[in-house]
């Protein structure tokens, strides 16, 4: 058996090739993350034997591994995803020594398989690396929509301060969108005249009366803020940022929808985790087949608990917190509005709660019970069904 560790960066590779044996077939040596780089490696891979006797491991560190990932798939190859955290121990475990090269990662990843029957992850489509780099630029592009929206609001809070409470603090509503957009300025919107009502009309399907029009041109022709051209001007450039934010949002969730249909996933039938949670979760756990049990997808996703043990010692430690904070945050989300929907799953909150548990430790429990439920589904490659659930659980 070769074992092949490939150390990822920037704008080359660095690889080594060795033996269960400990042989080495080929030292560390790097290639340009480019055709030619990607030729000089492959023509080395494919001079080493039949594909079932190479073991490939890469460290899970980012995009920048991603079209690598992609050209070994296509190829034939599959190849192990390696948790940083557990290339640091091993190195750790080996020397006591603080040195850390991109060539000596490279045969300490290759180490490192070699040390343990890990599961390979085997790219068959390209999904769960787009899934993941979509529902990561969402999240992003959602905070920067909370930042507009906030320096929205801190702006109207000096032009035009009645207009929040008018529309009860639904800035994003529709409605309000399109007066901030059209009109902006309190003293345009004081000036509004029937047109602009019969446009007010359409854009709220009728539920915008001609009573709410005539009070908010009242509020805006006596509002007590003031505003320079500067303010008009920032203003202006804030609801057009906020607005094609909010655009890229909805093709960017569509885009998710559209590969969330092919996949299927059995995660998305469990009540309380829509579309885009389930997403969330399947891109970052990807192909879940490669854990061997719910215990690792828990390690996994940082919701397994530590302990301490040493002599007459033995302290239940907290969560670990290691992995993906995108999965993390995602799966305690969802935990939450779950339990809404899955009796037995508030049943199961109500009890750590009474057992003194805060909250949000109670709703940890509730994301690990979800854990285990979702690798239930992905492996049975079966949709979730309540009264089936609720009779298992009674």
């Amino acid at each position: 058996m070769y074992f092949v560790g490939i150390d990822i960066s920037k704008y080359k590779h660095d690889c080594f090739i060795g033996t269960e044996a400990g042989e080495v077939i080929k030292d560390t040596f790097t290639f340009d993350n480019n055709r030619t780089g990607f030729d000089q490696f492959f023509s080395i891979l494919d001079g080493l034997g039949p594909k079932n006797e190479i073991k490939i491991g890469l460290e899970d560190t980012g995009h920048y591994m991603n079209n690598l990932m992609k050209h070994l798939s296509v190829k034939g190859y599959s190849f192990i995803l390696l948790n940083p955290i557990i290339v640091s121990r091993f190195r750790h475990s080996e020397t006591l020594r603080r040195t850390k090269t991109d060539k000596v990662d490279a045969k300490l990843i290759a180490q490192v398989i070699a040390s343990k029957d890990f599961s390979s992850y085997p790219l068959q489509a390209y999904h769960f690396p787009d899934l993941k780099t979509l529902t990561r630029l969402r999240d992003r592009l959602i905070k920067q929509r909370s930042l507009y929206l906030v320096m929205l609001t801190n702006q109207l809070d000096l032009s035009f301060p009645e207009f929040k409470e008018f529309f009860d603090g639904r800035l994003k509503s529709k409605t309000a969108q399109f007066i901030l957009t059209k009109y902006g300025i309190s003293s345009r919107i004081a000036n509004m005249n029937s047109q602009s009502f019969e446009l007010l009309r359409k854009v709220s399907y009728g539920k915008f009366s001609y009573a709410k029009f005539a009070n908010l041109k009242e509020l805006a022709k006596n509002t007590i803020g003031c505003s320079s051209e500067i303010d008009e001007m920032l203003f202006a450039l804030t609801i057009n940022l906020y607005q094609l934010l909010d655009k890229t949002i909805t093709e960017v969730e569509s885009k998710i929808t559209e590969i969330m249909e092919k996949l299927d996933s059995p995660t998305a039938s469990i009540p309380g985790i829509g579309t885009m949670s389930a997403a969330t979760i399947i891109a970052e756990y990807g192909d879940v087949s490669r854990f061997a049990n719910d215990g690792q997808m828990l390690a996994y996703a940082g919701l397994d608990s530590g302990r301490y043990q040493s002599g007459t010692s033995d302290f239940p430690g907290r969560m670990v917190k290691h992995g993906s904070g995108y999965l993390r945050q995602a799966l305690m989300n969802v935990a939450e509005t779950c339990m809404m929907h899955v009796p037995s799953f508030y049943d199961y909150y109500l009890k750590k709660r009474n057992e003194g548990k805060s909250h949000r430790v109670a709703l940890s429990h509730i994301a690990r019970k979800l854990v285990r439920l979702i690798y239930k589904l992905e492996t049975s490659h079966t949709h979730f069904d309540l009264s089936v659930f609720n009779s298992q659980h009674q």
